[in-house]
């Protein structure tokens, strides 16, 4: 045996033991790696399935609502189940061609014990066989006269409304028989637009034309009067059968709201506003008359079975009450609403 052969399967047996131990902790951590942690065990949570109708107040565009007002509609979690409702069995929508349109009412409501001023949503239900209107009435203070336009100048629409059940099916193929009224108007592209095209949007209204009622225009024996005079311009209202032009124009002397030198061009000026107006006015109920000659007895019926419903939230904890401020009256395009709920 050569010299040093013993010392080194000494050291070797010596090494054996520690790469044994070395082996069996690995093995040992390894293991221990591979035990699963138990986790804590938490509770189910729970998703309130959304009602089929849901969205349709929100999807409904607020037409005359202020652009800068929108936010603030939908800040409270608004209910309009008795909306939804009204399409069930039973309802008083259900199985109707029914065309929605939204808008809001600013009023001072209770809230949490406080007093504050809500925009609140309102959803108007037109019950009719075809859209019952294709134009946009802008009126407000401030314009001298009401502007009628089609309602596609103001990018505006009656589009099919597609319950949550229905939206993975092919839309051409649904029969839709809830519209409401839409609007495309991208708000990114407002800070670009003229300040009298975008007022116009919060003076939009729809129009209602109903034949078997005469206007209020009709019926109207009353003229806005804008007399462009000097050092300011007379602003009045001048009614053809109360007042007496002479009598009328003399009080405006008196009280300084006109000058003396100007009165005869006054005058003349009313009475041509007074021809214009009565002539307006004959027009409108002789192109009445004729419509409704000319009109088919399917839609005279249509238009005589109209029917109008106001739909308010429904009160619920998380929003303001109220119960307090409902209006029966909607405006004067389509008058007072059969039922307001």
């Amino acid at each position: 045996m050569r010299k040093g052969t013993k010392r080194k399967t000494t050291q070797n047996e010596e090494a054996k033991p520690a790469q044994e131990n070395k082996k069996q902790t690995s093995k040992t951590a390894s293991r221990a790696k591979r035990v699963k942690v138990s986790k804590p065990e938490t509770k189910p949570e729970y998703f309130e399935d959304k009602r089929n109708l849901e969205d349709l107040w929100r999807e409904t565009f607020p037409v005359g609502t202020e652009w800068d007002q929108l936010d603030s509609v939908y800040q409270f979690k608004w209910n309009f189940s008795n909306l939804e409702n009204a399409f069930e069995e039973g309802g008083i929508l259900h199985g109707k061609k029914v065309y929605l349109f939204g808008c809001t009412e600013p009023q001072l409501v209770s809230y949490k014990g406080e007093n504050k001023v809500v925009c609140i949503p309102v959803v108007v239900a037109v019950v009719s066989p075809f859209p019952p209107s294709d134009k946009i009435g802008i009126n407000s203070v401030q314009r001298e006269a009401e502007e009628i336009i089609p309602m596609k100048q103001m990018k505006m629409d009656w589009v099919p409304y597609i319950p949550l059940e229905d939206r993975e099916s092919q839309v051409d193929r649904l029969k839709s028989q809830i519209f409401i009224l839409s609007c495309t108007q991208r708000r990114s592209a407002l800070k670009h637009m003229k300040l009298d095209r975008l007022k116009k949007f919060e003076y939009c209204l729809p129009y209602f034309y109903q034949p078997f009622k005469e206007d209020e225009l009709e019926q109207s024996t009353e003229v806005q009067i804008i007399f462009p005079a000097e050092p300011k311009p007379v602003f009045c209202e001048f009614d053809w059968e109360l007042d007496e032009l002479e009598e009328f124009t003399d009080n405006l002397i008196e009280e300084e709201e006109l000058l003396a030198d100007q009165k005869d061009a006054f005058k003349q000026f009313v009475k041509e506003k007074v021809r214009e107006a009565k002539k307006a006015n004959r027009e409108a109920r002789e192109a009445r008359r004729k419509a409704i000659e000319e009109m088919s007895a399917e839609t005279k019926a249509a238009f005589e079975n109209m029917r109008f419903y106001k739909f308010y939230p429904v009160q619920t904890p998380d929003t303001p009450d109220v119960s307090n401020v409902k209006s029966p009256f909607i405006n004067r395009y389509y008058g007072k609403a059969h039922e307001v709920l």
